[in-house]
Protein backbone atom coordinates (compact mmCIF):
# COMPACT_ATOMS: atom_id res chain seq x y z
CA UNK A 1 0.00 0.00 0.00
CA UNK A 2 1.56 3.30 -1.01
CA UNK A 3 1.10 6.54 0.96
CA UNK A 4 -1.75 7.88 -1.19
CA UNK A 5 -3.78 4.67 -0.97
CA UNK A 6 -3.14 4.57 2.78
CA UNK A 7 -4.31 8.16 3.14
CA UNK A 8 -7.51 7.47 1.20
CA UNK A 9 -8.24 4.30 3.18
CA UNK A 10 -7.66 6.20 6.44
CA UNK A 11 -9.99 8.99 5.28
CA UNK A 12 -12.75 6.51 4.44
CA UNK A 13 -12.30 4.67 7.74
CA UNK A 14 -12.29 7.97 9.68
CA UNK A 15 -15.48 9.16 7.97
CA UNK A 16 -17.26 5.85 8.60
CA UNK A 17 -16.21 5.79 12.26
CA UNK A 18 -17.35 9.42 12.65
CA UNK A 19 -20.89 8.52 11.63
CA UNK A 20 -20.80 5.55 14.02
CA UNK A 21 -19.66 7.73 16.95
CA UNK A 22 -21.82 10.83 16.33
CA UNK A 23 -25.04 9.53 17.93
CA UNK A 24 -23.32 8.29 21.10
CA UNK A 25 -24.34 10.34 24.13
CA UNK A 26 -26.64 12.75 22.29
CA UNK A 27 -29.52 14.17 24.33
CA UNK A 28 -32.08 16.18 22.36
CA UNK A 29 -33.34 19.52 23.64
CA UNK A 30 -36.97 18.78 24.51
CA UNK A 31 -38.20 22.39 24.63
CA UNK A 32 -36.25 23.88 21.75
CA UNK A 33 -35.47 27.58 21.63
CA UNK A 34 -37.53 30.18 19.87
CA UNK A 35 -34.46 31.68 18.22
CA UNK A 36 -33.84 30.80 14.58
CA UNK A 37 -32.17 27.43 14.33
CA UNK A 38 -33.48 26.19 17.65
CA UNK A 39 -35.07 22.92 16.65
CA UNK A 40 -36.44 20.48 19.25
CA UNK A 41 -34.44 17.53 17.94
CA UNK A 42 -31.11 19.38 17.93
CA UNK A 43 -28.67 18.08 20.54
CA UNK A 44 -28.18 20.23 23.63
CA UNK A 45 -24.41 19.65 23.84
CA UNK A 46 -23.07 17.69 20.83
CA UNK A 47 -19.42 17.64 22.10
CA UNK A 48 -18.00 17.53 18.57
CA UNK A 49 -14.40 18.08 19.68
CA UNK A 50 -14.47 15.07 21.98
CA UNK A 51 -16.11 12.97 19.28
CA UNK A 52 -13.47 14.02 16.73
CA UNK A 53 -10.72 12.87 19.11
CA UNK A 54 -12.47 9.53 19.74
CA UNK A 55 -13.08 9.13 16.00
CA UNK A 56 -9.39 9.67 15.30
CA UNK A 57 -8.32 7.15 17.95
CA UNK A 58 -10.75 4.44 16.82
CA UNK A 59 -10.06 5.07 13.11
CA UNK A 60 -6.31 4.80 13.73
CA UNK A 61 -6.75 1.42 15.44
CA UNK A 62 -9.03 0.15 12.64
CA UNK A 63 -6.64 1.46 9.97
CA UNK A 64 -3.65 -0.24 11.60
CA UNK A 65 -5.60 -3.50 11.52
CA UNK A 66 -6.41 -3.02 7.84
CA UNK A 67 -2.80 -2.11 7.11
CA UNK A 68 -1.52 -5.21 8.91
CA UNK A 69 -3.85 -7.48 6.94
CA UNK A 70 -2.96 -5.85 3.61
CA UNK A 71 0.79 -6.01 4.24
CA UNK A 72 0.77 -9.59 5.48
CA UNK A 73 0.42 -12.67 3.32
CA UNK A 74 -2.53 -13.87 5.38
CA UNK A 75 -5.05 -12.43 2.90
CA UNK A 76 -3.43 -12.16 -0.51
CA UNK A 77 -4.90 -12.01 -3.98
CA UNK A 78 -1.48 -12.72 -5.53
CA UNK A 79 -0.80 -16.08 -3.89
CA UNK A 80 -2.88 -18.69 -2.10
CA UNK A 81 -6.48 -19.76 -2.41
CA UNK A 82 -7.77 -16.24 -3.25
CA UNK A 83 -5.41 -15.83 -6.21
CA UNK A 84 -6.66 -15.77 -9.79
CA UNK A 85 -5.83 -18.95 -11.69
CA UNK A 86 -2.78 -18.66 -13.91
CA UNK A 87 -3.06 -19.69 -17.53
Amino acid sequence: MNWFTGLMVYFLVWWTVLFAILPIGVRPDAEGEVTPGGWRGAPRAPQLGRKAVWTTLVATIVFLGIYAVVQSDWLSFRDGWLAMPRN
